[in-house]
């Protein structure tokens, strides 16, 4: 048998032989039909390489189509409704997100602001306690300037503050009118007997004794409840020190040569005489002028802040009363009260510096402990409902969520964090706790 002569050389595109290999083929007319299958095996060969990577190629498309056909027969397992329903859930829940995205970080923007302010406010509220008892051992005669400057920048603040919210009608009560008339007997007419003793007997009566009544609470951060516990408790502090501890009082306060000691009648007259006066001019521009803005709900008083106050004392006491029969008994009640009030300032503080002090040491840790109350049962609470809302917000939306989309995070693994469970992450400013929604009382 002849020889099988050599295989025919490869091209240098491939696998496919050169033209030259083809004619040299052609012109051996001496070989037999078993050298045919030479060009056979090569087209063979090249085929089959190609043909082998287009399968692989197909295979794996196939496989991504295969896996898009399961995804598609899975959701087309659910019905027509219940596909309808989810895609409806699924989009409003992603409404609801977004929403709730955009109010957050609208509220974690305007909280910078909330949180500059309380931080003004505990800075002020720190050092005005510490510069006044520093003034009290050293510059005692320096105490009731510093009670001007403090008044005249909190209390137009708070009248900006209230006018906004119209609450201003509350700056009509009593203890505003004793502040102006403290500020007209320091400033204006500080030899008037007459104006001293009003003074000096309505601060200790009625403006001190808001601090328990009215729960004052030394809460540094808050700038309302600040300005309250300073328009009840500096006007006594003040006039204490101008009685017992200020240098040469009667130099500069003449008004206290005539008085080395109060008659108690004269004392409540004067006194009495004042507040009646501010009731009478109450009476007239707030509930006569004014009353229909209060009957409509348009502007709020104490009178009727009060009588919508069930759970207290007064709101209940008032709510006993016949209607036409209530504002005639609220301010009896309060000239009563009022009355009360001063009877330790002229019988016994007066003439007493230890007592005077003992006194303002009673109020003052009242109102300490109002505002440790405060930041431990208040925040505590309001900590606690808005932790609780937040979990119930979760779990309704991982309730809503039903079926999951394949990829798609499942929302029943959303949990809160232990961080949250005990309190010590702070979480978004709208949890934070905000100044109360009623204004502080200040009588």
């Amino acid at each position: 048998m002849a020889s099988r002569p050599p295989s025919p050389p490869l091209g240098s595109k491939g696998y496919f032989p050169t033209p030259q290999a083809f004619e040299r083929f052609i012109r051996e007319e001496t070989s037999d039909w078993a050298s045919a299958f030479t060009l056979l095996d090569t087209i063979e060969t090249y085929f089959d390489s190609h043909v082998d990577l287009l399968q692989r190629r197909l295979q794996k498309h196939g496989d991504r189509l295969k896996m898009k056909a399961e995804e598609t027969f899975k959701l087309k397992d659910l019905s027509g409704d219940a596909l309808e329903n989810f895609d409806r859930e699924f989009k409003n829940f992603k409404v609801k997100v977004s929403a709730r995205m955009t109010k957050l970080s609208a509220s974690w923007q305007s909280a910078k602001v909330v949180r500059t302010r309380e931080k003004v406010s505990f800075f002020v509220g720190v050092m005005t306690l510490l510069f006044s008892a520093l003034m009290f051992g050293t510059a005692p005669q320096w105490i009731h300037v510093a009670y001007t400057l403090l008044g005249c920048y909190l209390l137009p603040l708070r009248y900006y503050q209230y006018k906004k919210r119209s609450w201003h009608y509350f700056l009509f009560d009593l203890c505003y009118y004793v502040t102006i008339l403290n500020f007209i007997f320091i400033w204006f007419l500080p030899s008037s007997p007459a104006l001293f003793v009003a003074c000096y007997c309505l601060s200790h009566g009625s403006l001190a004794s808001a601090v328990i009544t009215w729960r004052n609470s030394l809460v540094f951060h808050d700038q309302d409840k600040i300005t309250s516990l300073y328009v009840h408790i500096y006007a006594p502090y003040t006039f204490t020190v101008i009685r017992h501890f200020y240098p040469l009082a009667e130099e500069r306060f003449p008004a206290l040569a005539e008085l080395p000691h109060l008659q108690p009648k004269r004392a409540l007259l004067l006194s009495g005489a004042i507040y009646l006066i501010w009731q009478l001019l109450y009476w007239k521009f707030i509930l006569i002028d004014r009353r229909p803005k209060i009957e409509s709900g348009e502007r709020t008083t104490s009178f009727s802040w009060l009588l919508n106050d069930k759970r207290g004392v007064i709101g209940r006491a008032l709510s006993s009363v016949p209607p036409r029969y209530r504002e005639p008994s609220f301010m009896f009640g309060q000239f009563v009260y009022a009355l009360l009030t001063e009877l330790p300032a002229v019988y016994v503080l007066y003439d007493s510096s230890l007592w005077s002090g003992m006194y303002l040491i009673t109020i003052f840790a009242v109102s300490v402990w109002n505002g440790g109350g405060y930041y431990v049962e208040v925040f505590g609470r309001k900590f606690e409902r808005e932790l609780e809302a937040l979990r119930k917000e979760l779990a309704e939306a991982t309730a809503r969520s039903g079926v999951s989309t394949p990829g798609s995070p499942e929302l029943s693994s959303l949990d809160i964090s232990p961080e949250l469970s005990n309190g010590s992450l702070d979480l978004s400013p709208e949890l934070n706790p905000q100044p109360d929604a009623t204004p502080k009382k200040t009588q």
